[in-house]
């Protein structure tokens, strides 16, 4: 972002937060930013990591944004558009509050330009992955801006329809919580084994940064890659064995199935206002 970007955020929360930190990284001051944020014990936070006094309420000081970030809460979306509207009509709007579809963010904003995104939360530790939707009247120029701000978290995907996104929310946004599922799942079968549980959170956790960092750095498939390790009669072959005969696969894919359910489910219940 150039020296002149003006970028507001409604909502200073965590993934606000991961994003002002990696754009003051690569360069933006903290008078760049204008910042919403009601409760006083997470505007304390802004300004003590990044000197940035937030507002309590929407304010005219919302003019000066080229770029709005909404991380709000889903289900206060339509309450806090209602006082930023009249401010922010020419901006950019960027939203990474999950399942409010763009159809309701442009009529509680009124404006076309808007870019809907999923991230995720390895964002706060600039290892994520973000889904992004873009409006019909979004720009190239609009698009480059995106992309540098949620470049900051990690990596992005664009999607050619709306409807993928809670695809992208199955699969990447709750995401995390599945790998840290399984965290558990190997840390409890480790101590059952006889290790510590910091010796098998240790292993589990370096086998899933690993392996993860094997297959982005590899060009083969995950069946693959699982088949190089399996050898037939093995150790390995038998834990799979044991997984296939749970019927461990179709349960994942049924699991993120429902996740993909209730993601549309929300855009509908918080859509409505």
């Amino acid at each position: 972002m150039s020296s002149s970007q003006h970028i507001a955020f409604i909502g200073g929360g965590n993934m606000a937060s991961a994003i002002i930190g990696g754009l003051i990284r690569q360069g933006m001051q903290p008078d760049q930013f204008t910042v919403v944020e009601p409760f006083a014990e997470t505007a304390a936070k802004l300004h003590r990591d990044f000197g940035i006094t937030a507002l309590p309420q929407a304010s005219e000081r919302l003019t000066q944004a080229d770029v709005v970030v909404w991380a709000v809460k889903p289900q206060v979306f339509s309450q806090a558009a209602a006082p930023v509207m009249p401010h922010t009509r020419g901006a950019l709007h960027l939203s990474v509050a999950a399942g409010i579809r763009t159809d309701s963010i442009r009529r509680w904003l009124g404006t076309e330009r808007v870019v809907r995104s999923m991230p995720n939360t390895p964002a706060l530790v600039g290892q994520g992955i973000t889904g992004l939707f873009p409006c019909p009247n979004v720009t190239p120029e609009d698009r480059a801006r995106v992309e540098h701000i949620i470049g900051t978290t990690g990596q992005f995907v664009w999607v050619a329809q709306e409807s993928h996104l809670d695809a992208v929310t199955a699969l990447s946004g709750s995401g995390p919580a599945y790998v840290f599922y399984f965290l558990e799942a190997m840390t409890e079968a480790g101590v059952g084994m006889g290790l510590s549980a910091e010796q098998a959170y240790q292993l589990a956790v370096a086998t899933f940064g690993g392996a993860s960092a094997l297959a982005a750095a590899s060009s083969e498939s995950p069946e693959v890659l699982r088949q190089r390790v399996t050898s037939k009669g093995g150790t390995t072959y038998a834990a799979l064995t044991a997984m296939e005969a749970s019927s461990m696969k179709a349960s994942f894919v049924k699991a993120m199935q429902a996740a993909e359910t209730r993601a549309r489910e929300l855009g509908d219940e918080f859509g409505r206002a």
